[in-house]
């Protein structure tokens, strides 16, 4: 199991002006009952971003919208990188929240710091959460409500963001999640590279203890 590459990326940015977004407000709790890590695009931020109460199986094509809400802006539309304020992903540990925001179509989300077990879900699966100094997010947001259609470029084998004006943004990142990004693997990935030698010491093991396969 793999997923997709990450080398390098130009996109519209979103900004979520708002510090401490929790799991709950990421996808709330009525929508964990599936484990297949699709299909939770369209509840993202669902209390925000619609004007009912969503429930599982719903049509949300026909639900109200709140025009105010970021996701739901024209300007915005089409975005895969996410701007944030402090703290982002905090509240409960649930890998729900990441799903959503993949399956949604965020592949960046920069912040000046992320909850701990958020910023280790995203990296597991394909997303990638870049630290930034407060005072540069904050410039980043001036420059997205300045501008529409405003654009990065994220340069992950470079450790680099590109501005529309042509400035660059350096930022760091694990070099092992850094690898794991780069050619797609995820923790089932990561194992399978060792296949061989997995399937060396099962036909050793069987053989020196039959019994066990009876």
């Amino acid at each position: 199991m793999s997923m997709d590459k990450f080398t390098t990326l130009t996109a519209i940015v979103a900004p979520m002006d708002r510090s401490n977004v929790d799991t709950d407000a990421i996808i709330p709790k009525q929508f964990l009952k599936s484990i297949k890590r699709t299909g939770f695009g369209p509840n993202l931020f669902d209390e925000w971003r619609y004007e009912d109460v969503g429930e599982p199986g719903m049509d949300n094509s026909n639900r109200p919208l709140r025009k105010d809400f970021v996701l739901n802006q024209p300007r915005y539309q089409g975005s895969r990188i996410l701007l944030a304020r402090e703290n982002f992903g905090c509240g409960s540990s649930r890998e729900h929240a990441p799903w959503a925001l993949k399956d949604y179509g965020f592949d960046v989300i920069i912040a000046p710091s992320f909850a701990d077990i958020f910023f280790n879900n995203s990296f597991k699966n394909g997303i990638l959460p870049i630290v930034l100094d407060e005072a540069v997010v904050d410039g980043l947001f001036k420059e997205v409500f300045a501008e529409e259609g405003y654009q990065l470029t994220i340069d992950l084998e470079n450790q680099q963001i590109k501005k529309p004006n042509g400035e660059t943004i350096p930022f760091e990142v694990d070099p092992f999640r850094r690898h794991c990004l780069l050619n797609g693997l995820d923790d089932i990935g990561l194992t399978l590279q060792h296949e061989d030698e997995i399937k060396s010491f099962e036909a050793k093991h069987k053989a020196a203890s039959p019994w066990l396969y009876r």
